[in-house]
């Protein structure tokens, strides 16, 4: 296929990367369009075949491998710097596909640590109170990162008033041993404020799978109350999860002999 960079595409296509946090234009490649971000460190290439076949490459491959179900791998040459890139049918495709790196590339793999790094390197954590100050920087961080992950939407419940949400450690910040692991997006789970409570209290649990388990200690009545008499799954659960979720239904959920 022969690619289509028309003037008037052109003009679509950079509007698409300023409007989703590319706000660099970048020299040509060729039929590549190229963009950079002044807030991520990913760099966007992005052009067009035909009428319905729009193409998005990225320069960090861990970011393109975690775009899951957005887009199409490509397998057609990539413009030189990029490692891995998507196909969509649409331009309302190519923007979520856009979007969602732009966000997986400002919390994957360790942005929120270098992050947490830069903002508290010149404050003091000799005293309680300043160590206190230091952790309430690094949950305004870590909150931040799983807002932009989680695409502003409860994990379980599908809510989107981010105000309402809670940034929930999966394994907790005073059990983790280094800030890596406290400033991990995969540690954390952007949850409705029940769930919050529940996950935190150990009354609920998610599988490997993203299955919500509840404990048998919450009956019937109060699991309809709660919204956790139906089947409940977190979906876009990746591999980096399950070392924080195993050590969570070890540690903190309450299985009441058996779980359920």
């Amino acid at each position: 296929m022969t690619p289509m960079l028309t003037p008037a595409t052109i003009t679509r296509l950079e509007k698409l990367a300023v409007d989703n946090g590319f706000d660099r234009s970048l020299a040509r490649d060729g039929d590549w369009l190229a963009f950079a971000s002044t807030q991520a460190q990913l760099r966007l290439w992005l052009t067009v075949f035909g009428d319905a076949v729009y193409i998005a490459a990225f320069s960090q491959l861990h970011v393109a491998r975690a775009l899951g179900e957005y887009g199409t791998p490509m397998t057609a040459p990539l413009p030189a710097g990029a490692a891995a890139g998507r196909t969509v049918v649409d331009i309302p495709a190519l923007h979520r596909v856009v979007r969602r790196a732009f966000h997986l590339s400002r919390t994957l793999p360790d942005a929120l640590l270098h992050t947490f790094e830069t903002q508290t390197a010149a404050l003091p954590r000799a005293t309680e109170i300043e160590r206190l100050v230091i952790q309430r920087v690094g949950q305004g961080v870590f909150r931040a990162g799983l807002i932009e992950y989680w695409e502003g939407r409860c994990a379980i419940t599908g809510l989107g008033v981010v105000e309402l949400l809670r940034a929930s450690h999966i394994k907790p910040w005073a059990a983790c041993d280094t800030d890596a692991e406290r400033l991990d997006v995969f540690n954390g789970l952007l949850l409705a404020p029940h769930m919050d409570a529940v996950f935190d209290g150990g009354f609920i649990t998610v599988g490997d799978d993203g299955v919500v388990r509840v404990s048998r200690t919450i009956l019937a009545d109060d699991r309809a109350l709660l919204g956790l008499s139906g089947p409940l799954r977190v979906k876009g659960l990746k591999d980096a999860h399950g070392g924080y979720l195993g050590w969570h239904r070890e540690r903190v959920f309450v299985r009441d002999g058996a779980g359920s």
